[in-house]
């Protein structure tokens, strides 16, 4: 299978480490926002084209499918360019940075019958895996989720600490991840309310943001996000269940007390990003709708969606 990235940055790099440990997988163009730079990541990961434009890779009749690493505000956009090219894709989480848009990339796969999928990375977690394995066998129920999702991020820096070109999002963007798994683990969200804080005289952006969902089960969940935070980086997940409390960090999971669970045969790999990148090049193998695909997020985005309206009233 031969794909292209559109994406050279610090989360682009996650998608060659990851695509380079499955079998049968080729990365055969890079496309990037500058070509010097782009040159240089495609250099270490021996990828022979490479280019600025979106385009360019799309016109390739070789290509099979391509992943989108790009800003915020082009996903959708690409999302949709790429199935009118006739292209598989995963998008980078956030699908988009409002309803609309997610409700237009879900027509165009529809439409087109493509697989079509977002990267909603907790879905692929081994830790959060190991919770959804128990919710399913009835081994445990979710009562509550408190989440915490920090970063110190008042410039437009990406996860390597390099200056990027597009302004990131708590709510359409990071939030995302929280409301999907709650939904994920718990069931449908029914009810859900937002708080803002002082939005950044430059960026336009809220820097601190407060969330409180309800599934239809009866579980809540507490989000906080910040970019005002100078401490540790990242997102912590506390399940707390009718049968003991968890504590997911990323790929890792210790009990209530910080004793280290075992997910030794959770999944092929411990690599959240990995499993990801296996699911959607199964998919496209299997001619099936892969987990995380467009559909299956587009009640998240319904929820970000009623919450920007919150916001902005």
């Amino acid at each position: 299978m031969k794909i292209a990235l559109a994406g050279a940055g610090a989360f682009g790099e996650k998608h060659l480490d990851a695509l380079a440990r499955i079998e049968g997988v080729e990365v055969v163009s890079l496309i990037g926002r500058t070509l010097e730079a782009t040159q240089k990541v495609a250099a270490k990961y021996g990828i022979g084209h490479v280019t600025t434009e979106l385009d360019d890779a799309l016109a390739r009749p070789e290509i099979d499918a391509v992943i989108l690493a790009t800003p915020t505000q082009l996903h959708a956009s690409q999302a949709i360019a790429c199935m009118n090219a006739g292209k598989h894709v995963q998008v980078e989480i956030p699908l988009a940075d409002s309803l609309a848009d997610a409700e237009a990339v879900d027509d165009k796969q529809r439409e087109t019958g493509l697989v079509a999928m977002v990267g909603h990375t907790r879905r692929f977690n081994p830790s959060h895996q190991y919770i959804h394995n128990r919710i399913r066998s009835g081994a445990l129920s979710v009562q509550q989720m408190d989440v915490q999702t920090y970063f110190f991020r008042r410039t437009n820096i990406n996860a390597k600490g390099e200056p990027r070109s597009w302004t990131d999002h708590l709510l359409w963007h990071h939030a995302a991840h929280t409301v999907d798994l709650f939904a994920w683990q718990a069931g449908p969200i029914v009810e859900a309310h937002a708080m803002q804080g002082p939005t950044h005289p430059e960026l336009g952006i809220g820097m601190d943001m407060s969330i409180q969902l309800k599934a239809e089960s009866d579980a809540i969940c507490t989000l906080s996000l910040s970019f005002n935070n100078d401490g540790p980086l990242g997102t912590f997940f506390r399940y707390i269940c009718d049968n003991g409390t968890f504590i997911a960090r990323y790929d890792d999971l210790v009990t209530g007390r910080e004793e280290l669970v075992d997910l030794t045969g959770v999944a092929v790999s411990s690599n959240g990003i990995e499993l990801q990148d296996r699911e959607f090049v199964a998919a496209i193998r299997e001619g099936r709708e892969p987990r995380a695909s467009v559909a299956q997020v587009l009640p998240c985005y319904r929820v970000l969606g009623a919450l920007e309206a919150q916001l902005t009233t």
